[in-house]
């Protein structure tokens, strides 16, 4: 399976499987994530989102994952996914991508959007990679064009 696509479905199983990882059902070890202040949108579109992370174990490889949204009930729409080392440092990650239908979600202006990024790992289970969750940050950022 390509980067890509390991990607495409870790993003697609997150927003799956969300509700299941926070009641609990997929337990996962510790870790953290967080979420810059502020992300950029490119003239092309593309919003590249920023943070740092730390984990220390793992059986499975680990991404982390992030979403953006215009208002907290919008749809949200994937940013990228960046492999991660779950090696217990703390590592900066940056994603970027351009949202579904090919714009950015802050128009042709600046301004507050809701970031979440996802600390996930997929845990082999019976032969099929399940999602488990390390981390989760949700917080309002600025995304600046340029």
């Amino acid at each position: 399976m390509s980067l890509t696509s390991a990607l495409a479905a870790a993003a697609l199983l997150t927003l799956a499987a969300a509700p299941a990882a926070q009641a609990g059902t997929v337990p996962a070890a510790g870790g953290s994530v967080t979420v810059d202040p502020a992300g950029r949108i490119a003239p092309d579109g593309t919003v590249t989102l920023t943070g740092t992370y730390r984990c220390d174990a793992a059986s499975g490889p680990v991404y982390v994952t992030s979403s953006v949204s215009r208002d907290a009930g919008s749809v949200r729409h994937g940013i990228g996914g960046t492999p991660a080392v779950c090696d217990g440092l703390d590592h900066p990650w940056a994603n970027s991508g351009r949202p579904s239908g090919g714009s950015a979600p802050a128009g042709p202006a600046s301004g507050p959007a809701r970031v979440e990024a996802t600390l996930m790992e997929l845990r082999p289970l019976g032969g099929l990679p399940l999602p488990a969750f390390h981390a989760r940050q949700t917080r309002t950022v600025t995304l600046v064009r340029g």
